[in-house]
């Protein structure tokens, strides 16, 4: 590109204020302007949600997709809830208990308006896991998940009130997709009991399940077997074809009940011995109870922990999304907030930990709710349920409930992830790989431990070995760039331009420092080179724009440098730091070390004025040696020169020949900074 040759190139001066800004105002303060401008109806919006939704509710548009929305998630709902409490080692009354009370908490207190709320397969296996070692026919067992439910609310409470959703952030996307990969894989064969007629060990690895089903395969049942494959086959049909087709949508949201019913059908007509059914299921609403044996709070911390890391990252994801689609913000405090409020409430009515379901929720949004009028009619459908159907319940076949749960957890076998982390980024290849491998063969707590230590130490890793890149300029323009990434590229002799990728903090100090002693010795192996020519590095630009903070360590490591390359004459110029970073060195006295004139706004700026000083130090009889330490001769004639307002052009810079540019009495320290002879 073609660079006008009588463009004036000026060196802006660098103008950022010793004191803080406007902007950097102490947290506390800030919230508490925040609080004071805040009216009675924000209060209201803040600690009530629902508020928003139903002071702007328009009858005419949003009832009849609310009700039909939540008509058909209620239905998928009542056979999938008493699925996944199978699957969490309860009876299926608890699942039923679990999608109602906190549907109707979440509706009020939740601020997304399309989140399914309810049992979910992934969290049943995390509760199954955890009270594994107890009996699960026993009242215990029962009371342990309860109370698990109300230690995962609280929890969720804290870390919405304390805005603390961010620390989930470090655990990667494919530390959860393997993790939830493998845990599908778990699930789909802790079912197999029920598709082959007997018994299997109740296990979270993947070792244990399949010992367990090979050795009991002289009991195998093929009544089981037949029904549950052929109802498995139908519901992947109906979700297929629901995906697919716009026509066939509500297929989708109907393939747990069609189920149920078949499955209860054949059992009505043909009453075969073979396969076992649901049993009695007690018919009511759940009374209000408080969760008990707090005894073994300690020994259900970490699932607590595991099930709410599992509630930031996928329903707090999902509702983060559907929000996006439907127009409407979302805070992810305030809904982990609303999560949490469900969950206690929830414990009191003997609800096991509940979270937002990926699946009900997409087919609630497909269907067109609206706000959360949806929510309460899928409450109301549990209700209903629980009030009248339940004696129907009692012919349901467990391997119609298990063929719900294989159907909803193949959704989760993410391989496509897998592949497509393969061809983009081999790192997070081998953290889906990892955690996808410990999760399965040492079970849940490890594959997550294991999972989120290497997405730690890869983050650790990145932090402490920062990019750090040598810039050279692009030919015809007044552009710095990474000249790896750049070949065109070109240097000037004795002079290093580096740019610091990062924060510089105590971890990545000495990393940063060792890169600026090797490019200062390799950096004419990179690119061509421009310039007079010198016999050594003179000047170290750093471009300090993309670093963001800067702490003590930072501060002395610069000092350290500093003072190295002032004992072999080099000088450190700094370009376009932020006013944080500014501020910070400015207060630790390294500004006024390195001197206020070698800080510019712009990297071409320094470039102007260390190419000024390379002139000086070429061997000429007309150009005396500066001391770059010692000497402000020059500082003071560029200020003049900018004072007068004789600014060098662009021309001139880049093809002036080796003379005076100024009238007679012109410096000659201000003397082209490129003469022809010197360009390579």
């Amino acid at each position: 590109m073609r660079t006008p040759t009588n463009r004036t190139v000026r060196i802006i001066p660098f103008q950022h204020s010793y004191s803080t800004g406007g902007d950097t105002k102490p947290l506390l303060s800030r919230w508490r302007e925040k609080l004071e401008r805040m009216k009675v109806i924000d209060w209201i919006e803040m600690f009530i949600p629902c508020s928003r939704w139903i002071r702007t509710y328009n009858w005419r548009q949003y009832l009849q997709p609310d009700l039909v929305s939540g008509v058909t998630v209620g239905i998928m709902l009542v056979p999938q809830s008493m699925s996944y409490a199978k699957l969490a080692g309860l009876q299926p009354i608890y699942g039923l208990y679990t999608g109602l009370v906190p549907i109707f908490v979440y509706s009020v207190f939740g601020s997304s308006r399309q989140l399914a709320v309810g049992p979910v397969a992934l969290v049943s296996l995390l509760v199954s896991n955890v009270l594994g070692n107890f009996d699960s026919s026993g009242e215990l067992y029962t009371e342990l998940a309860i109370l698990l439910s109300l230690m995962v609310g609280i929890l969720e409470c804290t870390m919405g009130l304390l805005r603390l959703g961010w620390l989930i952030r470090f655990i990667s996307h494919s530390v959860i997709s393997g993790f939830t990969t493998a845990s599908a894989v778990v699930i789909a064969l802790s079912q197999a009991k029920y598709f082959l007629g007997y018994s299997v060990e109740r296990s979270s690895e993947i070792i244990p399940l399949v010992k367990s089903i090979i050795s009991g395969a002289d009991q195998f049942s093929w009544p089981p077997f037949v029904m549950g494959f052929t109802i498995l086959a139908i519901m992947l049909i109906m979700k297929h074809l629901g995906k697919t087709r716009k026509s066939l949508r509500f297929l989708r949201a109907a393939g747990p009940l069609t189920a149920v019913v078949l499955g209860t059908i054949i059992v009505k007509i043909f009453h075969p011995s073979s396969i076992s059914l649901v049993g009695n299921i007690p018919q009511g609403l759940p009374s209000f109870s408080i969760p008990k044996e707090f005894r073994h709070v300690k020994s259900l911390i970490s699932t607590t922990f595991l099930i709410t890391g599992v509630a930031i990252l996928e329903s707090v994801g999902i509702a983060k999304a559907l929000a996006a689609k439907n127009g409407y913000e979302l805070d992810s405090n305030q809904e982990l907030f609303g999560l949490g409020v469900a969950n206690i409430f929830g414990s009191f009515f003997s609800a096991y930990p509940a979270t937002g379901s990926f699946s009900r929720s997409a087919v609630n949004h497909e269907s067109g709710a609206k706000t959360g009028l949806s929510g309460i009619i899928m409450g109301l459908i549990i209700c209903s349920a629980l009030l009248f159907m339940t004696p129907l319940f009692e012919y349901i076949p467990q391997c119609a409930l298990a063929a719900i749960v294989v159907s909803a957890v193949i959704g989760l076998v993410d391989y496509e992830e897998a592949m497509f982390l393969w061809r983009v980024d081999k790192k997070d290849f081998f953290l889906w790989t990892v955690t996808c491998a410990t999760t399965l063969f040492f079970g849940i707590e490890i594959g997550v431990l294991v999972g989120v230590g290497f997405s730690l130490a890869f983050v650790i890793h990145e932090s402490a070995n920062p990019h750090v890149a040598v810039l050279g300029r692009l030919p015809g323009t007044t552009v710095y760039r990474n000249i790896q990434q750049y070949p065109e590229a070109y240097t000037y002799n004795g002079i290093v331009i580096v740019r610091i990728d990062a924060p510089i903090y105590f971890a990545n100090t000495s990393f940063i420092k060792d890169r600026l002693r090797e490019y200062e010795i390799t950096v004419d192996q990179y690119t061509s080179r421009r310039g007079p020519e010198v016999e050594r590095i003179s000047f170290v630009i750093l471009e300090m724009a993309p670093v963001t903070y800067a702490d003590s360590s930072a501060v002395q490591a610069l000092k350290e440098l500093y003072q190295e390359y002032k004992s072999r004459n080099i000088q450190i110029a700094i370009a376009n730091p932020n006013q944080d970073v500014f501020l910070t060195l400015s207060k630790s006295g390294f500004i006024d070390l390195v001197g206020k004139e070698w800080c510019f706004v712009r990297v071409h700026d320094a470039v102007q004025v260390c190419l000024q000083y390379v002139q000086t130090l070429t061997p000429s009889p007309k150009t005396p040696h500066l001391s770059l330490h010692n000497s402000t001769s020059f500082s003071e004639r560029l200020n003049e020169r900018m004072n007068r307002k004789e600014d060098l052009t662009a021309a001139e810079m880049e093809s002036g020949e080796r003379e005076q540019l100024l009238s007679g009495d012109a410096d000659p320290i201000m003397q082209p900074l490129l003469a022809r002879k010197y360009h390579k």
